[in-house]
This record gives structure tokens, sequence and C-alpha cells, in this order.
């Protein structure tokens, strides 16, 4: 059987986004929070250290290469920070996960909303550049989707903080829904003309909507939320140029090797999976918490899939050949020719890190490849 050759990501072998940080970049950022270091200086840092990583990225034959989040503290608040209109606030306490709970900080509205000027356009701008140091190269933007801004947004309050809500500066939710849409698609325009052809979507949001103890503990509305989260990320997406791919990455949270949120994907396939207007999605199914593959019949056969069947989790490397039984099971709903695999996420959602050594990270790119060739050729 021949398969289409992938020359823009998706790729057969692909990673979320996020990696390890080196002890050299903790450091400087350590020394940045003390005022012991300026910005030029934990810049230089972190170019330093950027450039490593895509050198090992390269090395271990990744064609999709990202600055593995190196210059945020948060996969998804100091993207939110960047925006017009959003603010850092403290909380009383951190987002909860199971078995631990998060550093307690969290991004509010202070004003109307804005992409102008995002600070990740730059960061786009230094790996692009090494587009060129191997063939085939496509540099990626990460970001959180705008139903996980919006999500943050509407109960910034039960987080504990006096700060402003989205009824200081909006009528309805679908006003700030579809503002953030609008926000956004001034980020990715500027990235666009940076030549950004990959941005993928960090999705925490529906994953909530799936876990009936999550949902029955904060009193979720699922039925609405959904309408909102949908509304939210379909309106970054609308005019968007057919050559730049959007695909949304949908987590159940990542925060030193915990997770915050269980359930299969059944309570997503007529929304999120059926209606989405993205060009993909990476999905986790490392373990039970995922379900069955069943549910990826109601994606499009004109989208990608990427399974994210190694876990970013745990050091242990998964059987090659019970990887590749769990791929060729996933055929059976999804056509194996625009199936692609990667970890379940990021190595490092937050600056902290999963529980895993540089070499064991690098074990498990090393494991995604080659289940790619032995699936693709």
């Amino acid at each position: 059987m021949s398969f289409t050759v992938r020359t823009t990501a998706p790729f057969r072998a692909d990673v979320v986004g996020s990696y390890l940080r080196p002890e050299k970049l903790k450091n400087a950022r350590n020394l940045h929070r003390q005022g012991l270091l300026d910005d030029a200086g934990l810049k230089q840092v972190e170019d330093e250290c950027i450039r490593d990583l895509i050198a090992q990225q390269i090395k271990h034959g990744l064609r999709g290469i990202t600055d593995g989040e190196f210059r945020r503290s948060w996969w998804h608040l100091d993207f939110m920070w960047g925006l017009g209109g959003i603010k850092r606030v403290e909380t009383k306490q951190g987002f909860h996960f199971v078995g631990i709970d998060t550093r307690a900080e969290t991004a509010a509205l202070e004003g109307q909303l804005s992409g102008h000027n995002h600070p990740f356009v730059e960061h786009f701008k230094f790996v692009k550049q090494f587009e060129q140091d191997g063939y085939g190269l496509q540099a990626r933007q990460t970001v959180p989707a705008p139903a996980q801004t919006l999500s943050n947004l509407l109960k910034v309050r039960d987080a504990g903080t006096s700060a402003s809500t989205w009824r200081d500066f909006y009528a309805s939710e679908e006003d700030l829904a579809e503002a953030l849409g609008a926000a956004y698609r001034e980020v990715f325009a500027d990235l666009y003309a940076a030549g950004c052809r990959s941005i993928q979507i960090d999705d925490c949001a529906w994953a909530a909507l799936l876990d009936p103890d999550l949902v029955a503990k904060n009193k979720l509305d699922v039925a609405r939320l959904s309408e909102l989260y949908l509304l939210a990320n379909n309106a970054c997406l609308k005019d968007k140029p057919s050559d730049l791919t959007i695909c949304t990455h949908f987590c159940r949270g990542n925060y030193r090797s915990h997770f915050f949120s269980k359930g299969s994907y059944d309570g997503v396939t007529t929304t999120l999976f059926a209606k989405e207007n993205v060009d993909g999605f990476y999905l986790e199914y490392d373990d039970e918490r995922s379900g069955s593959f069943e549910a990826l019949k109601a994606i499009p056969h004109d989208k990608q899939v990427v399974l994210g069947i190694v876990t970013s989790k745990r050091p242990e490397l998964e059987d090659l050949k019970a990887l590749e039984a769990r791929v060729r099971q996933a055929a059976e709903y999804f056509p194996l020719d625009n199936l692609c695999v990667s970890p379940q996420c990021g190595f490092a959602s937050t600056e902290e890190g999963n529980a895993l050594t540089f070499e064991q990270q690098w074990a498990k790119v090393d494991l995604v490849v080659e289940l790619s060739r032995r699936i693709w050729g």
C-alpha cells in the first residue's frame, strides 16, 4: 500500500510542542525573576538553548520544529498575558490536578481584547530561520486555544481573585467569544506575515466537559459551554489562508506528570470533532482515560489525526509492536493515510517539566519516529 508523502504538518512522526528545560535556562529564569538578570541576558540564554533544542529535534528525525516553549513559564498563560486587554493576576489557589495543585496565578480581563503586537510573533521569527537547516523542516507556533482562554476568563472570580470579569467589558458570553476569535486572528495574521504556516491550538477546556466528576463538582453546563467553546475556536479560524495549517491538540492536562481530567471522546463527537473547522486533531490515546478509537469515526475524513499513543508522563518505553497494532486498530475507524503518531502531550507544559530525564525524553521521540517508519515507510 502506498501512502501520501507528507511535506507539511502534521507529520507522520510529530511532537505536540514542549520539551524539558535545561538547567541553564531554569537558572536564568530564576535570576531574571529576582532582578539579577536583565531581559537581554535572559533572551541570550533562551536563544542559545533553543538553538541547541532545534538541533536535537533535527538530529532525532523530526520535521516539525518548535522552540519547545522555552520562552514561557506556562503553556497557556504566557500567551494570554500577551493579548491586549488581559493581565496576570494572583489567585488563592492554583489549578487542581489529580494529586497536585499548580502555582496560583491566572489571566483576567482588564479591557477590550486585542491581538496587536503579540510577543509570540517575535518568538516564532527566531524559529523560522532554522527551516533552512534541514530538508522539509517546518517551524510551528503553539498557542492555547481560544476556548481555553475563554474558559479561564469565564471563571476568573471562582479562582479567588477580585479582578474584573468579562461582564465589565462585554454584553454577552457570545460577544466575548467572538472578540477572542478576532484577537486571535490578529495574532495569526502577524504570524502568517512572518512566514508561519503551521499553528497548533492547545485545548484543555473540552476535556473538563468529558469528566463526570469535574462536571458535577463545578456544576458545568456542558451543552452551553460546548456551544461557546466551538464559537470561540471557529471564530479564530475565519478567513484562514488555505496554506496555513491549524490543528487542535486535545489535552487532558499535564503538570509535572499529573493529569486533571478523564473521559472518552464520545461526548465531543457531534461538536468538536464534527464541527470545529481545523485541519486536524492531535488526540491523547496513551491510556484508558481516552476511551476507544471508535470516536474517530465522527471526524471528517479530509482532516488529519495525530494519535498520541506514546506517553510523555512516564519514562518507561512502550512496546513498538503493541504501538503498531494500536495504530492499525485506529485505522479501522479512520483512514490510515490520514493518521500520524506522537507523544500524547508535551514533555514540559510548564517550566517545571514532567518526571523524565532528557535521555528518556529523546528515547520517546526516537520511538515515535521509528513507529512512523514501520507503518508509513
